[in-house]
């Protein structure tokens, strides 16, 4: 990692996300080898000795703490009222409430559920990790549960599998499974490979049909197991971790 924007840097060394970062460079509040660090630095990490943030000194022995234990990535089960954001001014339940405490660095969330959906959450500590998590090109699929209420025609199924525009953004589902009617609503299991915003429910909105449940069940590897209760959370194993870095090239 040579020569590279030390936003970049101390993002992939989990120390936050690359704006929490940025905000932090404008505040005065990072220092690299007892400097001060100004917007668009560059480093070789191999240079890098030492790293204080807000006054906390921030350790690492070489480059490859990169690919060491360090990496935590855990999921959180979230439920229907919630809304994924640090901080809300109205007082909501937020996400981040609920998840352990870090002393040095910030959890950062991978994607996002409206507040309305509920499932499977990823945070992970290690800003690179989430970026190309979220990121289109890496095409990393998201599993939903959905159930709908409205006139189900297999070409309304087909338009939604070929995809559409909405917004200038094309979207469509990568794979549309039917898990059977209950009552009048009908269940389906969806499979996203980018996760637009609000997108499932714009998508069969496009069709006249109206989504009355939706659960994120899977995220790359990882998946929303039944013994994980809502408001809790876990910590993936390495294995998990290894198998999801490598989804992304980032081993």
């Amino acid at each position: 990692m040579n020569n590279t924007k030390i936003q970049k840097i101390l993002s992939i060394l989990g120390c936050g996300s690359r704006r929490y970062i940025e905000s932090q460079i404008h505040l005065g509040f990072i220092y690299i080898n007892n400097i001060q660090v100004e917007i668009g630095a560059r480093y070789n990490i191999s240079d890098i000795q030492k790293i204080v943030i807000k006054g906390k000194n921030i350790l690492f022995k070489n480059q490859n703490r990169i690919f060491s234990k360090n990496i935590k990535i855990l999921k959180y089960h979230k439920p229907i009222g919630e809304i994924c954001t640090f901080k809300d001014p109205y007082k909501r339940f937020i996400v981040f409430r609920n998840l352990p405490f870090k002393q040095f660095e910030r959890w950062i969330m991978i994607g996002r559920l409206d507040i309305n959906t509920s499932g499977l959450l990823l945070f992970t500590n290690f800003g690179e990790i989430a970026y190309r998590l979220m990121h289109p090109k890496y095409a990393i699929e998201r599993e939903y549960l959905v159930c709908v209420k409205g006139k189900i025609l297999q070409k309304k199924i087909d338009i939604l599998k070929k995809g559409i525009f909405l917004k200038n953004v094309f979207c469509f589902f990568k794979t549309v499974i039917d898990l059977g009617q209950s009552k009048n609503k009908r269940w389906f299991k969806i499979i996203l490979l980018k996760g637009h915003n609000h997108e499932i429910r714009r998508l069969w909105n496009y069709v006249h049909i109206k989504v009355c449940i939706l659960k994120r069940i899977r995220y790359g590897n990882i998946t929303l197991s039944s013994d994980l209760s809502q408001k809790n959370f876990k910590f993936c194993k390495k294995t998990e971790i290894k198998k999801l870095c490598n989804l992304i090239h980032f081993f």
